[in-house]
């Protein structure tokens, strides 16, 4: 029997057709149907997804947004660098959500955020994170990159570099990228697969340019797709067509 388990074992971890990823998840996400604040509900059910991913032997970090509490860029006439720094605390209790729900899932699981608050979690540093991936844990990067003016795209878009994923999963509300928006344009297309630099020239409206650079220059593929069925990130680590990649 213990045989038939190791081989079982070794047949899920080869379904898996990515060592190390990147997730980026937008706050929204989190907020559920509520539309605001956190359904605690929705994020067991994407954490259910990441658990069966890191199951497979998948090393995953997480990028969360913060726009279920905060839209910085939606905060009228006060200071934007004052109106970022809020935004990136909304970003930490998300990470937080998350943590406990891994948690919850028996997940190894550390939050790391680019403002120090060691009182609830570390600072990032890098070779940590990657020590942590090397144990099995996965770690969630708060605080975007730590700076104003800088969104949380060209944070997962860093943090991916950093850690030399494999690829950024953008999990979104649309299922991949278009030529326009699909929501105003019924006869919108699809794209299967894209260039970064298609991308910043059409400016399509997938991340901001400062990500999309960033992805290009470094050589990070991005796949784009919907989360409103959270197994399609477990789809997608298995390499299943969903949404559409970048590269």
């Amino acid at each position: 029997m213990e045989n038939y388990v190791n081989i079982y074992e070794r047949m899920i971890v080869l379904a898996a057709v990515y060592k190390r990823i990147l997730l980026k998840l937008s706050g929204e996400v989190l907020a559920g149907k509520t539309g605001h604040g956190i359904d605690f509900d929705t994020v067991l059910e994407v954490c259910s997804a990441i658990k069966k991913c890191a199951d497979m032997g998948v090393e995953v970090g997480i990028v969360v947004g913060g726009g279920n509490f905060w839209r910085g860029r939606s905060s009228g006439s006060m200071d934007r660098t004052r109106a970022d720094h809020i935004g990136m605390l909304a970003t930490v209790m998300n990470s937080l959500a998350l943590c406990d729900a891994l948690e919850q899932l028996e997940v190894p699981v550390r939050v790391q955020t680019a403002i120090e608050m060691r009182q609830i979690a570390e600072p990032y540093i890098r070779n940590r994170a990657v020590r942590h991936f090397e144990k099995g844990r996965a770690v969630i990067f708060g605080c975007g990159t730590g700076n104003p003016f800088f969104t949380t795209d060209t944070a997962a878009a860093l943090r991916a570099a950093e850690i030399d994923a494999d690829i950024i999963f953008k999990a979104t509300n649309v299922d991949g990228i278009y030529d326009k928006d699909p929501n105003k344009y019924p006869d919108a297309q699809k794209f299967d697969t894209i260039s970064h630099g298609e991308i910043l020239s059409r400016n399509l409206k997938v991340m901001d340019s400062t990500a999309a650079s960033l992805c290009r220059d470094n050589g990070i593929p991005i796949l784009v797709f919907n989360l409103e069925n959270p197994e399609n990130i477990v789809r997608a680590v298995c390499g299943e067509k969903v949404g559409t990649i970048v590269k």
